[in-house]
């Protein structure tokens, strides 16, 4: 298992700055792309990007409009983070591509919160593509060892998978781990960016 944490060639550059948006009601809009991974859904608010979630048939994208409607306070406006979902589409279709890291529109941090976010901060910051890091050591970087399961459980609150790449985070001795978009999502992702957990091979 490789845990450096160097970035690989052809990496597109530095994480894009990421927002904290003030709490409250705010426009937000949606789309559905297709990728080698299935349909993902997206969704952006004028701080940039809000949501990606994985399988995202009818069903799927309509429970997450309807909860992000809760979330941000009200429906969905088509005018407002157009440019974000547009950039997250093209940078996913350069990324599947084999053209590096993610590199895509600003962040917007609003649906996660305390530990979670810190820690799903520094998974952004510090694990690029071409790396993989384990459960614990990742509790370490955030000043809390021992904290292995709750970094597990800021990974399956990840409001932004792919863009906060939580696929890198793997077992201790080399198994997978778990993934909100499923095991072999995480496989073919892990696989893409050169890095497989050892058993794997």
């Amino acid at each position: 298992m490789n845990s450096d944490t160097s970035p690989e060639p052809g990496a597109r550059g530095p994480a894009p700055e990421r927002s904290d948006a003030p709490e409250g009601p705010r426009g937000w809009t949606s789309v559905v792309v297709e990728s080698p991974i299935g349909p993902l859904f997206l969704a952006a608010t004028a701080a940039g990007l809000v949501r990606v979630a994985f399988h995202a048939d009818a069903r799927t994208a309509a429970r997450e409009r309807a909860a992000l409607a809760a979330r941000l306070g009200g429906p969905e406006d088509p005018a407002t983070g157009a440019y974000a979902v547009e950039a997250a589409g093209e940078a996913l279709g350069r990324y599947f591509a084999g053209d590096g890291e993610l590199a895509g529109p600003p962040l917007d941090w609003s649906l996660v919160t305390g530990f979670q976010r810190e820690v799903l901060r520094v998974l952004a910051a510090e694990v690029p593509f071409g790396a993989v890091v384990g459960y614990g050591e990742l509790a370490r970087r955030v000043g809390q060892p021992g904290a292995a399961q709750a970094v597990g459980l800021a990974m399956g609150a990840n409001p932004l998978p792919l863009f906060v790449a939580c696929h890198r985070v793997v077992e201790r001795d080399g198994g997978i781990g778990g993934f909100g978009g499923g095991v072999e999502t995480k496989r073919q992702l892990l696989a893409l960016e050169g890095v497989l957990p050892e058993p794997l091979f």
